[in-house]
């Protein structure tokens, strides 16, 4: 396989989660801020919202209050901002007319079809409540067919191992990002562990990764941060964890040096941090800090990606 047709593989793939992780976190941020003032009243969702987003920087650069108008219109619409839905869906787009003969027709047809609905319905935006919440699932819808469809129709080769890696790597980023911005950004200080406030938001930060369910399947009591913090960290049979994440990356990268004949630093750096997570206990983690623990990872997932980029991409 050319190094072209893997980079657009590997791309397409992390802009098609990374919008539905940008629309799942507005919904999220949305269903928090509705909340009466005495649970949701004393910090800034929305602020929080951008954090998890890694945007707040580019955001600030344009706008001088985080609020809903102007926090939706830019992870949703802005030109201004490069990981906004609009542009993530538009790069998928492009990156699937240039490896057309990769995808499948079901593959291609989700993409163009959700850019073609972007630019007759939703190249306005949306103005009411109601229309938000329609265009946010029709991104999710979006992103769960175009994964539905890679999984029940692409040969297990080449294209679809190197689409693996751009979901995994994308997901494992995303589900860091929103447990740190949890511990550190969102509590305010006064607030205890265990308040009314911290059950929110909690529960807010388990919707956007599709995890309240399973949390109760799995522990069956009450929200509990360290609780959480080890399904979303170490349970590897949740999707979105990040031991299920490094999983995906170990075995997807393994099918791809099988492949080629060839292991590389991408197939070592991955199986590194894969065995750390298995070797981690939550008590050893909150001992040495968990923000230290994320960002550590989020550090070793960033250079996975670079790794994967030098060895295979270029």
């Amino acid at each position: 396989m050319l190094s072209r047709t893997a980079e657009n593989l590997f791309w397409l793939a992390r802009y098609v989660e990374r919008a539905e992780y940008l629309a799942r976190t507005i919904e999220a941020t949305l269903r928090a801020t509705a909340l009466p003032d005495t649970y949701g009243g004393k910090t800034n969702e929305w602020e929080s919202a951008l954090l998890t987003a890694g945007v707040d920087d580019t955001f600030h650069e344009f706008h001088d209050e985080a609020n809903e108008q102007t926090v939706v219109e830019f992870l949703s619409f802005s030109l201004n901002n490069p990981s906004s839905i609009r542009n993530c869906i538009e790069n998928a787009r492009l990156n699937s007319r240039s490896v057309r003969t990769a995808l499948t027709s079901e593959m291609w047809d989700t993409i163009n079809g959700a850019w073609l609905e972007l630019q007759s319905t939703w190249r306005n935006g949306a103005n009411t409540r109601e229309d938000l919440a329609k265009f946010l699932r029709f991104v999710q819808e979006t992103s769960l067919r175009f994964d539905g469809s890679a999984y029940r129709t692409m040969l297990r080769n080449d294209a679809y191992w190197f689409s693996r890696l751009g979901l995994h790597v994308e997901r494992a980023d995303n589900t860091a990002r929103i447990l740190d911005v949890k511990y550190h950004l969102l509590l305010p200080e006064e607030e205890h562990v265990g308040g009314p406030l911290d059950y929110y938001q909690w529960t807010s930060i388990l919707r956007s990764v599709s995890a309240l369910t399973a949390y109760h399947w799995v522990y069956r009591e009450t929200l509990k941060p360290w609780l959480i913090a080890d399904l979303l960290i170490l349970n590897e049979s949740l999707p979105r964890s990040l031991a299920s994440c490094y999983g995906n990356l170990v075995r997807n990268l393994d099918q791809i040096g099988v492949a080629y004949g060839r292991q590389g630093p991408a197939q070592r750096h991955a199986r590194g941090v894969r065995n750390r997570l298995e070797h981690s206990h939550m008590d050893d983690i909150f001992q040495r800090g968990l923000h230290e623990f994320i960002q550590e990872f989020i550090g070793d997932n960033n250079r996975l990606g670079d790794i994967i980029s030098r060895q295979y991409l270029i």
